[in-house]
């Protein structure tokens, strides 16, 4: 089993508080977390730091989290990272749009609780 501590994190959220709790829920358990707090900074820290794993926001300011994934999608980096979509959007235009660019979940923030979120991260790895 692979330790978290070698895990690299990126939360792509415009919601400050959400964001706060995922960091430092991640961080206590030994994953190293960057963030994002729109899509244009998603991408910036994505492309530097290439996370094993971004947790990624619909809805964010600068730059959208399905025009980041697309983005993301074009880099030789960026077609195989792991990106869960954490959203209110319940959509199935988005829905089918954000797994038709490769993500691999698609999660609708008012049905999970941060424990569940972290759950399926650490599924996501094995772990």
């Amino acid at each position: 089993m692979e330790s978290d501590k070698n895990k690299v994190l990126l939360i792509a959220e415009d919601e400050p508080s959400l964001r706060y709790i995922l960091r430092d829920k991640l961080s206590n358990i030994g994953f190293t977390v960057f963030e994002a707090a729109d899509g244009e900074e998603g991408l910036a820290v994505a492309m530097k730091e290439h996370p094993d794993l971004i947790l990624l926001d619909l809805v964010m300011p600068k730059m959208d989290g399905i025009s980041m994934l697309k983005k993301l999608r074009e880099s030789d980096w960026g077609k195989s990272v792991k990106v869960l979509v954490l959203t209110n959007l319940d959509e199935t235009g988005k829905i089918s749009e954000a797994v038709e660019h490769g993500a691999e979940e698609y999660l609708i923030k008012s049905d999970w609780s941060i424990e569940s979120i972290v759950a399926k991260i650490r599924e996501k790895f094995g772990m």
